[in-house]
């Protein structure tokens, strides 16, 4: 059989990071976005470079810096362990952590381009007709930005998936617990497991085509009915 337990167990566990990832992501990166869109402040350049921070930076510089802070030495791990929780490095929760801080830039960055281009006007109108900021925001923006939401959701969900510097990093490589597909390809190679290695990198390759195929299809239809 071409693939094992093991490879499920980590196309299973890459599934669940990644989608777990993107909720988190949606709900945090959508009021970071709403923000960066729409303010004056000072704050907003050096804010945004911080989101994008994981487009220029290695993902081994990211993972060894939240495996410094999230360890038990860091001080996040020091108030975790302080707490009773222990420590969050080699678990689901840490790759999970490490995750939503690598692929923040891709979701934070389609949503505010999708509220900048929604501009004043239709907000100004809401505003007219008495529409308060909460029912303009749910009524009028995010019905606008739905292209933006769609292209950071699948965004964020296939950069997760593709993700292995960081993941290793920080979650180490326990199966059915921290190691992901990307992880589990890298065990076959190193253990000249090769057609093992072929069919997960091939379904990568797969998934990775379908899912450019789905966004750049979805913007060609939005391009045609504008």
């Amino acid at each position: 059989m071409p693939l094992d337990a093991s490879d499920f167990g980590a196309i299973w566990l890459t599934f669940k990071l990644a989608s777990l990832t993107t909720l988190i992501l949606l709900i945090i990166g959508t009021p970071i976005a709403w923000w960066l869109a729409r303010t004056r402040s000072w704050l907003r350049g050096p804010i945004g470079a911080v989101v994008a921070l994981p487009l220029v930076l290695p993902p081994t510089v990211i993972g060894f810096y939240l495996l410094i802070t999230l360890g038990p030495h860091g001080w996040v791990g020091q108030a975790t362990q302080a707490l009773g929780l222990g420590t969050v490095v080699f678990s689901f929760t840490g790759l999970v952590i490490g995750s939503v801080v690598y692929s923040m830039p891709f979701v934070v960055q389609p949503l505010q381009n999708a509220f900048s281009a929604i501009g004043e006007r239709p907000l100004e109108v809401a505003a007219t007709l008495r529409a308060s900021p909460w029912d303009c925001f749910f009524t009028v923006v995010l019905p606008l930005a739905r292209p933006g939401f769609i292209t950071a959701s699948i965004l964020g969900f296939a950069h997760t998936v593709g993700e292995f510097g960081v993941v290793l990093m920080i979650g180490g490589n326990i199966p059915d617990k921290t190691r992901v597909v990307s992880v589990q390809i890298y065990d076959h190679v190193e253990a000249l497991e090769y057609a093992q290695a072929h069919w997960l990198a091939g379904s990568m390759l797969v998934f990775s085509f379908l899912v450019l195929l789905a966004l750049y299809t979805s913007r060609r239809g939005r391009e045609g009915w504008s």
